[in-house]
């Protein structure tokens, strides 16, 4: 993809880069959009374990421990059990030999929210940041469209490079990438609109039950509709005959 004129190239190259990366990076562009394809676009079994289990794991502990230990020892043992959880996912990386980053990640995020809960002593605060990254995805993909340049256009145009580009020139492509980008502005916005009245209600097991919901299987969805809308606009190229 090239870099907008109006936009600073290092932005465009990092955006690229972070694109290339990504789990959507390692699904080939003419892959059709089954459950596999869909698996291996958010991490694969390995990558769907070490997304979910935390949070199921917090919620678990939450319920565990209700009436059975004093609020605070039920905050530290919710939050603290998903913690180990993540570091075992790390260590197992280690031991395979196979690349840490996404473990490392997952479990700074939840350190995070661990030391929110545990210092505020409110388990309700191990959603925060869940629930501030999608108002700031939710924010992004809306002024990509109120300027004009919807992020899943990009995206697109990252992942199947010549093949996709001038989409923003061609109305059909536009328009498509368009409608797909207000698709995820719905699953951020739904998100937000579930989550942020339990959090503001005390409501700490409805909002992990919620979390779980709305995350992997709805982006799972909302990915999959994407995968259909982008084919529809650029099916997959025709294999040469054997022999040629």
């Amino acid at each position: 993809m090239a870099a907008d004129d109006s936009q600073d190239p290092r932005v465009g190259e990092a955006f690229e880069a972070a694109v290339k990366k990504s789990n959507l990076g390692k699904v080939s562009a003419d892959e059709t959009p089954t459950g596999t394809a869909i698996l291996t676009a958010i991490g694969g079994v390995r990558g769907l374990i070490e997304s979910i289990l935390p949070s199921f794991a917090f919620l678990i502990v939450f319920l565990a421990t209700e009436g059975r230990l004093e609020d605070r020892d039920q905050i530290l043992a919710s939050a603290l059990v998903p913690l180990g959880i993540a570091v075992v996912f790390i260590v197992v990386r280690v031991v395979q030999r196979v690349p840490v980053t996404p473990a490392v990640t997952g479990a700074v995020g939840v350190a995070i929210t661990a030391f929110l809960a545990i210092a505020s002593n409110n388990a309700n605060n191990n959603f925060v940041p869940g629930i501030l990254l999608n108002a700031a995805l939710l924010v992004a993909m809306l002024v990509s469209l109120v300027i004009r340049k919807p992020i899943i256009g990009f995206v697109v145009g990252v992942l199947l490079g010549e093949r996709a580009a001038g989409w923003q020139q061609k109305r059909r492509p536009r328009r498509v990438l368009t409608s797909a980008t207000w698709l995820w502005v719905a699953l951020f916005a739904i998100r937000l609109a579930v989550e942020v009245p339990l959090y503001l209600a005390d409501q700490t097991a409805a909002l992990g039950t919620a979390k779980l919901i709305l995350g992997v299987p709805f982006y799972a969805l909302v990915l999959w509709i994407t995968w259909l809308l982008v084919r529809s606009l650029y099916p997959p190229e025709p294999k040469p005959a054997v022999g040629e």
